[in-house]
């Protein structure tokens, strides 16, 4: 993997973890979900105009439809994760989501894209994963699954199962962008960028069934959620268009398990700032992961 798209990849695990652990503090929902959207709609639009202002019109039917497919994965992604967020711990739900996404998104980078595994790169896979386990709580994470205590036991299930779903979304919006990035060589900023406005009338009408409306939901979100808002407005797309970048230099078979250096910070802020526990045990687990991303970033895929 070329230095630069490692460099790239590593700043956006910084972002990410950050955002993450915003949206974790904020309680997230759907009309946080909604004013996120808005902030980035606003915020991003004078990079986007002017990126977009020659590549726009050259732009076919195909480029929207990737575009709008990723749009749609990435609404069921961020409601799946902002759930699992209120129902369980972050750090169970943050690295089984970033641990089975990557390893579903390299299958789906072999089987679509076309791309292979060097030794160097399996071995990096495989250090993730086992990482990414450890991360998740280990041996403890079983035993929580199957306590004797139901309200822990409800917990930890819900954390793993919320986890494991929003992986498959993160692995489905990550093979549409890579194809859209590599494949249609589509900007990055204008993928996310306009992926991020067509999922606003997918989200309004989820707050209808609110008390008060959409107006009303959105109204308080503003009033109490702001700044997380704000935070996830600025970090979430800077992270992702360095991501999508790193795409253009690199296979995605090595950039999607690479991003996983984030559950590292994910997993100490998770047990620093949020009381959770078993940090020293998560820690250990992100050592693999970074061990992984080390022979990621020595494999070479075709």
């Amino acid at each position: 993997m070329p230095l630069t798209a490692l460099a790239l990849v590593l700043a956006a695990a910084l972002c990410h973890a950050c955002w993450n652990l915003m949206a974790k503090k904020s309680g997230g929902g759907d009309a946080f979900m909604l004013l996120t959207a808005l902030m980035v709609t606003v915020l991003w639009a004078p990079l986007a105009w002017w990126v977009g202002q020659e590549a726009l019109p050259q732009w076919a039917l195909r480029d929207w439809a990737v575009v709008g497919a990723s749009a749609a994965l990435h609404v069921a992604y961020f409601r799946c994760l902002l759930h699992g967020y209120r129902v369980a711990d972050l750090s169970v739900v943050y690295p089984v989501a970033r641990g089975s996404g990557p390893l579903l998104a390299t299958l789906g980078a072999v089987l679509v894209l076309g791309e292979s595994l060097s030794a160097l790169g399996t071995l990096g896979v495989a250090l993730v994963v086992v990482g990414v386990m450890l991360i998740a709580g280990g041996p403890k994470l079983w035993q929580a699954t199957h306590a004797q205590d139901p309200q822990q036991r409800q917990r930890a299930l819900l954390g793993v199962g919320w986890g494991a779903l929003t992986g498959v979304f993160i692995a489905s919006y990550t093979v549409v962008d890579a194809y859209a990035v590599k494949v249609l060589l589509l900007a990055p900023l204008l993928v996310d960028y306009l992926g991020n406005v067509l999922r606003l009338p997918m989200i309004a009408p989820l707050l209808w069934r609110l008390p008060g409306g959409p107006m009303a939901a959105l109204h308080q979100s503003l009033r109490t959620q702001w700044r997380a808002a704000l935070a996830v407005a600025v970090l979430g797309p800077m992270s992702y268009i360095m991501v999508l970048t790193a795409l253009q230099w690199a296979p995605l078979s090595l950039v999607a398990p690479a991003r996983e250096v984030s559950m590292l910070l994910g997993a100490l802020l998770g047990g620093t700032l949020l009381g959770e526990q078993d940090r020293w045990s998560r820690l250990c687990g992100a050592a693999l992961v970074g061990c992984g991303v080390v022979s990621l970033a020595a494999g070479v895929a075709g």
